[in-house]
């Protein structure tokens, strides 16, 4: 995948949840040197060059290293804490001004392969799979739009600013393992997504989500952070699109102007 091929003139600022997961860590060392990322992650870091480094080259320490010029702001955070998702959109606002693509891919996946009758297991599960998987996307979006966004209409039509949500094929499909809250959320999601591009419309900022088959599996998952880019590039808003083996989950999405358990 050759990120660069959509890339403008101007670096677009990214905010992306999950940094530290598979998803986000392949996204981040794809797009660093495209995008300006604030990487939000909880525990692990993603392997792409933040603020936290410098890079030198011990056979001519004089010499600029070209990693130092395109460095992710990384930010540890628990968005499902009060007030981490302020301080998360304060940051990024505060680092570059503004947010022209923000992904939401942090999402809680544990699976009861027994059932949703196997004691508690499951009902103790919904509170961290809707938290995670929808109650941070929403807030997220809202605080953004609220801090950013709501009053810049112009600007961000201008800006093509967008949301992409990182959903999943379980949104839609029924699979065995025990997936059922994970799935329910997935679906919550997808809906929610729609909803976002029906009220974010009115001052210009598209949402639309991904629905990849399990990665790295079924899907590449440098095909799953082209999908993002590409959305990011185009104009679509509204759609909940398949990526790989999964197919395309909303017909709904319209033209606009002009997994394997993600962490």
């Amino acid at each position: 995948m050759r990120i660069g091929d959509f890339a403008r003139e101007e670096r677009r600022v990214c905010l992306l949840t999950g940094a530290g997961g598979r998803l986000g860590d392949a996204f981040c060392q794809a797009a660093y040197t495209e995008y300006d990322i604030v990487a939000v992650c909880r525990n692990r870091i993603p392997a792409a060059p933040s603020q936290h480094e410098w890079f030198v080259d011990p056979f001519a320490p004089e010499i600029p290293v070209p990693e130092n010029d395109s460095r992710i702001f990384m930010i540890r955070a628990d968005l499902t804490e009060k007030g981490e998702v302020e301080r998360v959109v304060d940051l990024a606002l505060a680092r570059f001004g503004r947010v022209d693509l923000l992904v939401n891919n942090a999402a809680h996946s544990n699976w009861q392969p027994r059932g949703i009758v196997d004691g508690d297991t499951a009902l103790d599960e919904f509170e961290p799979h809707f938290a995670v998987n929808v109650g941070v996307p929403l807030r997220l979006s809202a605080r953004l739009a609220q801090r950013s966004w709501v009053h810049a209409g112009d600007e961000n039509r201008r800006h093509n600013r967008n949301i992409v949500n990182v959903s999943s094929i379980a949104g839609s499909e029924v699979f065995p393992g025990g997936q059922a809250l994970y799935a329910a959320s997935k679906a919550a999601l997808n809906q929610l997504t729609r909803h976002l591009a029906a009220e974010f419309d009115e001052f210009g900022v598209r949402a639309n989500a991904i629905a990849p088959d399990s990665f790295p599996s079924a899907v590449p998952t440098e095909q799953v952070v082209q999908a993002i880019v590409e959305l990011d590039r185009g104009t679509m808003t509204g759609g909940v699109f398949g990526v790989g083996g999964a197919p395309e989950s909303s017909a709904g999405g319209r033209h606009s102007r002009a997994g394997d358990r993600p962490s």
